[in-house]
């Protein structure tokens, strides 16, 4: 199997990404990653690491996309970039799937350029995976689309439910749509006429979920539409690591606190653990044609493995195929009838 990791996305490329690259193959040789970006670069990294026997080349590329550019302006003036060279590897067949942290919203707007969505879907999504009680839950829509119609988070839950079934083999996965209150009733126009597609729907509906329950497991996928879901999703990251710290602090300042430490290091590294992004290594772009992972724009190494290990395992279970076959079979059956267009 095939990955093009564009070696040049994210805050601190090419070094973690390269490294990220050679942990992966080291525990699936099976696979094969393609490095997309500057060849002298890489090549720089790649004379650092114990490569022997590994499937890792390089593709040079001569552009590299900046965190701040605007989405138009790097696809226009930037087609010979590591992110549009990956992206067209995966376009040509060259890969199976592709991995990238760098600006998300260019990968985004590249992504759908070049790929196309899948037959009846109109807007892709991102579905990430964060923590709960008693696993995790995907959240979908993360960020692609701050502005949707009640058919747009409609879809969002058919390809979550996918997702969270193949992905996380999970049967029957329970949906929940994000809002102010538990109540039918609640919500503004979106989640109510959303909440409508939803229960008329074949999928597995359990109503509204509140913000505070989300974590606490009831629901394997949350959705909402992106403006809300990014919010969500950074909240949550900043609120884990924030807690992370003041617990450190805490523990620290007291009497005896190294002792306290380290009677409480085992629990609060399983905690950091479980709110660590890099253990997840990336999103989905679910909706595309073709398999395109989102990495944080901060990702260390180990993210960077864990995406690609993602991205090689989206790919082998099918999981594009599963949402194209539910939408060409009608599983939709048109049900934006009752949306107010």
């Amino acid at each position: 199997m095939r990955i093009a990791l564009d070696a040049m996305g994210g805050d601190y490329a090419p070094a973690t990404t390269v490294e990220g690259a050679v942990e992966a193959l080291i525990e699936h040789k099976e696979l094969s990653v393609i490095l997309v970006g500057d060849e002298s670069e890489i090549s720089s990294e790649l004379q650092k690491k114990s490569c022997k026997g590994l499937k890792i080349s390089v593709r040079h590329a001569s552009q590299k996309v900046e965190m701040d550019e605007a989405p138009l302006a790097a696809l226009r003036r930037k087609k010979d970039s590591s992110l549009r060279v990956a992206i067209d590897l995966v376009k040509s067949g060259d890969a199976d799937a592709m991995v990238s942290a760098g600006n998300s919203g260019v990968v985004m707007a590249t992504a759908l350029h070049v790929l196309g969505k899948i037959q009846g879907i109109e807007r892709p999504a991102i579905a990430a995976v964060m923590p709960t009680l008693r696993d995790r839950f995907v959240l979908i829509d993360a960020g692609a689309n701050v502005d949707c119609k009640p058919l747009h988070l409609y879809q969002f839950a058919i390809m979550g439910e996918a997702y969270a079934r193949y992905i996380f083999n999970i049967d029957n996965p329970k949906i929940g749509l994000l809002g102010i209150g538990e109540e039918d009733a609640k919500g503004n126009e979106l989640t109510k006429e959303t909440f409508k597609l939803l229960r008329s729907s074949h999928i597995n509906f359990i109503g509204n979920v509140e913000g505070k329950d989300i974590f606490a497991g009831e629901a394997d996928v949350v959705v909402c539409d992106g403006f809300v879901g990014n919010i969500a999703l950074k909240i949550s990251e900043g609120l884990a690591e924030t807690i992370t710290k003041m617990l450190k602090r805490e523990i620290s300042e007291k009497a005896g606190g190294r002792i306290g430490y380290l009677f409480f290091k085992s629990a609060l590294k399983n905690f950091k653990k479980k709110t660590d992004y890099s253990e997840y290594g990336g999103a989905p772009l679910l909706g595309l044609s073709k398999p395109c992972i989102i990495s944080h724009g901060r990702s260390t190494s180990k993210a960077i493995k864990n995406a690609i290990k993602l991205a090689a395992n989206f790919h082998s279970k099918g999981v594009l195929d599963v949402i194209s076959k539910e939408f060409s079979e009608g599983m939709s059956r048109r049900e934006e009838v009752a949306v107010k267009e």
